[in-house]
């Protein structure tokens, strides 16, 4: 029998991607994935009215009311937008089978060093930034939840996402348009390719597991200067790499011990050969690509 699956944030690089993925998996899942405007989910009422209604084998919630990419969206509701899209669910998680909410390492406040961390820490403080709070304050209450997960996401690439803002999808486009890669100062990241992240959470969703919290990452660092020359040799153009600050910001990765310890084994896509795909991916969008949004971001 096929799970059923209410998908919240489809439209988002990680919903559009695991919609995608899942979605060719037609015989074991069948996926409902609504608009904001099909279901409007920071309304609590229209909420459980639905899913009472309409009983989800797992729900994943990949929603994230982002005012820096929505033109249309008002900073100062940030907090208050994603803690209701959160809460409206975990009000009413007796309805429904489980939920995979996606956290971030924000909530560990990216003020300070988060180096290798694992899911027993407690950070180095409340995050200062509304995003990082809204995740910190969701972690907290997962918790004590019955049938809510938080995958805690770190560094994560591939199609979709927003090349305008991101640096491996960024770097890919400067190289294809042949203009310089830049970044404001080296940094070591964990970061995970989107069609390993698809299958790990395929495997949560087919699974149950021991603990509430994981941590989503691949457990290896690599630093963006060394990204930056995978994707000058993937391109093979002959193009400069420059850095605007002299050393080393704070390190962004975690430990990825809890999640082995209970998937067992996992292969990894190499650095070269995810950004070799991705790379690949977007020669083909080419025409997509404004030149000008690459030099003035």
């Amino acid at each position: 029998m096929r799970k059923k699956v209410l998908m919240v944030g489809a439209s988002g690089f990680i919903g559009q991607n695991l919609k995608e993925y899942l979605g060719k998996e037609t015989d074991l899942y069948a996926i409902y994935a609504p608009t904001s405007k099909e279901f409007d989910i920071s309304d609590e009422q229209e909420v459980k009215n639905h899913i009472i209604k309409q009983y989800y084998d797992v729900i994943i919630h990949a929603a994230v009311y982002n005012p820096r990419v929505g033109y249309n969206k008002d900073a100062t509701k940030e907090l208050d937008k994603n803690l209701r899209m959160f809460f409206n669910f975990e009000r009413y998680q007796g309805f429904y089978g489980k939920m995979l909410y996606f956290g971030s390492g924000a909530e560990f406040d990216k003020r300070d060093v988060i180096s290798m961390i694992d899911e027993n820490s407690v950070g180095n403080g409340i995050p200062e930034t509304d995003y990082g709070f809204y995740k910190y304050i969701i972690n907290q209450a997962i918790k004590s939840s019955e049938n809510i997960y938080n995958l805690r996401v770190f560094g994560l690439f591939g199609k979709y996402e927003n090349w305008r803002r991101t640096f491996i999808s960024g770097a890919c486009c400067k190289a294809l348009k042949n203009i310089p890669i830049t970044m404001r100062q080296n940094v070591y990241f964990d970061y995970m390719y989107v069609n390993d992240f698809c299958r790990i959470i395929k495997w949560f969703i087919d699974n149950d597991v021991k603990h509430k919290t994981y941590n989503i990452t691949t457990g290896k660092r690599i630093d963006l200067i060394s990204i930056a020359e995978i994707v000058k040799k993937i391109s093979k153009k002959n193009i400069p790499i420059y850095i605007c600050k002299e050393g080393l910001a704070h390190e962004y990765s975690a430990s990825n011990q809890r999640l082995l310890d209970e998937i067992h084994s996992f292969t990894f896509t190499p650095m070269e050969d995810a950004i070799q795909d991705l790379y690949s991916w977007y020669c083909k969008q080419e025409e997509d690509i404004d030149i000008y949004s690459l030099l003035y971001q």
